[in-house]
């Protein structure tokens, strides 16, 4: 009833909660304390006058119907790194079980609904091995990148949650229903809005502070100039919270991660160990993690892309077509020699292009056979941040390309 009369994206709730032991216990002091406490408007007291009990109690009916949990914000299981944001939810309708994000290390992961080929295999690679290693994936259940890297927790048998922008029992994304409901067999898929809401636009951008706030750091993968995902990147910011974006080249949908990276806003990382080797400050920045060598691709193809044309989880064998009746068949002529169709040239170093520094050494280093990170750094006796800073303003450039596995060519 309170986030009827002050909305759901709003200071007030964690202002409220501070001041008394249980919310419940405010709405019952009544009208004469809910105009003295000086959090509320006079328009939010009205609202809240006018707030009927038996319309919170329909809620909880149907979250219990539904097998759902309600935690406010006042209860002891609410998690600590999202009640230290300005703006917590007063309420959170959970299905499955929120895991403990005081005891793993948790990554938002978000980007672009009309991701590439490489934007959805980096973010399932990357969701998939950051899972393997007992992190959980935040993400926001949406087409293309989110999509992915859930995917890519559950491929794992890792923990993920999806934050959703609307009620957890909309039918909004019907594509991820199956996808949803494997999250919470061992991670959750959370919401701050009633169960039925449908969604509206300007509750995605309430959302992406839930993910941002449950999240230590966050990923930004292919997010265009104008991507709602930079929204997420400057709330994680303000929050504290660590910002990372993997390196792509200079197409449009990655304008805006790649300028994240450029303004010293987001740390570049190319894969997984990136980011382990960032929070694990014990191990050797040249210290391999071990490889995840036996990952399937092999649903990737499934994975919903707006836009873009997959197949469905549920697609049904293509039914056997009826043998045709044999044809007599004139025998073939003699096949005529074909030439071998030649070769595309192996790419050079570009002599037009004014280069100085480490850029320069990293990229004369380079070649057309892919070459690791760690080989280049030590090669060229350089620190790994330095030596991702330059690769990244050369691939902003075209002028080489990251591989997976931390490995980079010249184009």
């Amino acid at each position: 009833m309170i986030t009827q009369a002050i909305g759901c994206n709003s200071p007030k709730a964690k202002a409220l909660a501070r001041s008394y032991d249980f919310i419940e216990s405010f709405f019952r002091l009544g009208e004469s304390e809910w105009r003295r406490c000086g959090f509320l408007s006079p328009k939010e007291v009205d609202r809240l006058i006018d707030a009927k009990e038996e319309d919170a109690l329909r809620i909880i009916d149907r979250c219990e119907q539904l097998g759902y949990s309600v935690l406010t914000i006042n209860d002891a299981e609410y998690p600590q790194n999202l009640y230290s944001i300005s703006s917590p939810p007063a309420v959170l309708y959970i299905s499955g079980k929120l895991p403990d994000f005081d005891e793993h290390l948790s990554i938002g992961v978000v980007g672009t609904r009309k991701a590439s080929r490489y934007g959805v295999e980096n973010s399932y690679k990357i969701a998939y091995a950051l899972a393997k290693y007992d992190t959980v994936i935040v993400s926001g259940g949406a087409l293309g990148v989110d999509c992915a890297s859930h995917r890519g927790a559950l491929a794992a048998n890792g923990i993920t949650v999806c934050v959703r922008g609307c009620g957890i029992n909309s039918r909004y994304l019907r594509d991820n229903i199956d996808m949803r409901n494997a999250i919470t067999s061992k991670g959750a898929v959370i919401s701050e809005y009633p169960p039925d809401t449908e969604p509206r636009n300007f509750y995605f951008p309430a959302r992406n502070r839930i993910i941002a706030g449950l999240s230590k750091g966050m990923l930004i993968i292919e997010a265009g100039e104008k991507s709602g995902s930079l929204i997420t990147a400057n709330d994680a910011l303000k929050m504290g919270r660590n910002v990372f974006a993997l390196m792509g080249n200079n197409f449009p949908e990655n304008e805006g991660s790649n300028q994240l990276i450029k303004t010293g806003k987001a740390v570049p990382i190319t894969d997984f160990a990136d980011i382990l080797s960032f929070y694990d400050r014990k191990r050797s920045k040249r210290e391999p993690f071990p490889g995840i060598d036996n990952l399937s691709l092999m649903d990737i193809d499934a994975v919903p892309v707006k836009g873009k044309k997959c197949v469905s989880d549920n697609a049904k064998p293509a039914q056997k077509a009826a043998k045709p009746k044999a044809k007599k068949v004139k025998a073939e002529p003699k096949a005529k020699k074909v030439e071998a169709e030649p070769q595309p040239a192996a790419p050079v170093h570009r002599t037009d292009i004014d280069l100085d520094g480490d850029s320069k050494r990293i990229y004369e280093f380079l070649s057309a056979e892919p070459v690791h990170i760690d080989t280049i750094a030590v090669s060229l006796d350089l620190p790994v941040n330095r030596a991702l800073g330059a690769l990244t303003l050369l691939e902003v450039k075209g002028l080489v390309r990251a591989l997976q596995g931390r490995h980079y060519v010249i184009v």
